[in-house]
């Protein structure tokens, strides 16, 4: 018997409702299609990830000790400098006076007034022997009564007074000779020149690269002003501010990846060597630092760097994506497992955490079913089919975990 067309399109029609019911029944009885995730054991490592810079252990600050005015510059940024290596000349003109001035004044007291002196002594000391021998001369005559006793006082006389000029020439002289306050004087005021004329001489005081320079040949600067700012040879490290939260999770010489903006196909280890004793009130954070050995070649002073430290690693656990989990908190934390075709709010006990998965370490067992990104508004105990889905890579890759880093509440 042939089908007329109307009897055609009801039977099609007829077939399409059939078709639905069944699939609306078969929805109804056996739940919505959800995503899943079978859990196992795997390698699971935990990470904390931060940005921070490249610095040296140390910098020095250089500057002036006296006010003057630049004539020339010496070096510019990036130069290696030796301790003692010349930065920036000062005028002088002044100064080279006061230390001609100076150098005049001893060369004077030394060369002539010294000579002078010890000449004075010298005839003064001659006089007075003059005088003593006159006066011996004349006390032998007057006791043979062939003088006169003013004769003889007058020799007493002259020999007193030739002894206090040979006193005032001894003192003269030992004013003048090296040690004592005169000489020591000059000799000060010398020293004072020179130390001031070699202010005007700016020189490194340590061994490193210039990082900054503020100086230019005509700039007045005074005491004070920093005008270059060099790193120190010796080792170079990264300097992180690390959220707070994660503080109990870090220790000392916890090994680290790390990887620059400027040169992100050549990432680099480090070692965690310093966690600083306080917290940043403002930003939440604590300062750590890590020790880099070897060096790479392609960093530079203030660099920015992304840091995935390794805080934890286990050689196999029972692992969830981050995302089946829910109301995380602390080391609690549900997730919607499916058990003979139903969901069931199950509690869970955490323990390592990883960039996309987390260690769980009760409450399920290898091969459970949990949903992902389960919807809140599921009821437990209802049903639903389970479309398994492929459990994420907990990739420890650096340029990953720059882009979800994370946190431990």
């Amino acid at each position: 018997m042939k089908l007329t067309g109307k009897r055609l399109a009801l039977l099609i029609f007829l077939a399409v409702i059939i078709v639905f019911a069944a699939r609306f029944i078969t929805h109804k009885v056996q739940g919505p299609e959800l995503s899943a995730y079978r859990i196992q054991s795997q390698p699971l490592t935990q990470t904390v990830v931060a940005t921070g810079r490249v610095t040296s252990a140390s910098r020095a600050q250089i500057g002036a000790e006296i006010s003057g005015v630049i004539i020339e510059r010496h070096v510019h940024e990036g130069d290696q400098v030796q301790a003692g290596d010349k930065l920036v000349t000062l005028r002088s003109d002044e100064l080279i006076a006061r230390l001609g001035e100076a150098q005049a004044s001893l060369a004077e007291l030394r060369e002539s007034s010294k000579p002078q002196a010890d000449a004075a002594l010298n005839r003064a000391q001659a006089r007075f022997d003059q005088a003593n021998r006159e006066a011996t001369r004349r006390q032998d005559l007057l006791q043979r009564k062939a003088i006169s006793r003013e004769t003889m006082e007058q020799a007493i006389e002259q020999k007193t007074a030739a002894r206090a000029a040979l006193e005032q020439a001894k003192l003269a002289a030992d004013a003048l000779a090296a040690g004592n306050p005169a000489d020591v004087a000059a000799s000060n005021r010398l020293a004072m020149a020179q130390a001031a004329l070699d202010k005007t001489m700016v020189r490194a005081l340590v061994s490193g690269t210039v990082l900054t320079r503020n100086a230019e040949p005509g700039d007045v600067v005074q005491p004070g002003r920093v005008l270059f700012e060099i790193a120190r040879d010796g080792q170079t490290e990264l300097i992180v501010p690390v959220d707070e939260r994660n503080l109990a999770v870090l220790s000392l010489g916890q090994p680290a990846l790390c990887v620059t903006d400027a040169y992100p196909d050549q990432p680099f280890p480090a070692t965690v060597s310093f966690i600083a004793p306080a917290v940043d009130p403002q930003r939440g954070s604590v300062d750590i630092r890590l020790q880099l050995d070897p060096v790479p070649d392609f960093l530079r002073q203030d660099m920015t760097v992304s840091v995935n430290i390794e805080t934890g690693r286990r050689e196999q656990a029972l692992v969830a994506p981050n995302d089946a989990l829910d109301n995380v908190a602390g080391g609690q934390a549900q997730v919607w497992r499916v058990h003979d075709g139903r969901i069931q709010r199950t509690q869970v006990t955490l323990g390592l955490r990883g960039l996309a998965l987390t260690e769980i370490t009760n409450g399920l067992e290898n091969g459970d079913l949990i949903l992902a990104n389960a919807d809140a508004s599921l009821v437990d105990g209802s049903r639903a089919r389970a479309v398994e889905e492929a459990l994420p890579n907990d990739s420890t890759d650096t340029a990953t975990a720059r882009e979800t880093p994370v946190k431990f509440d």
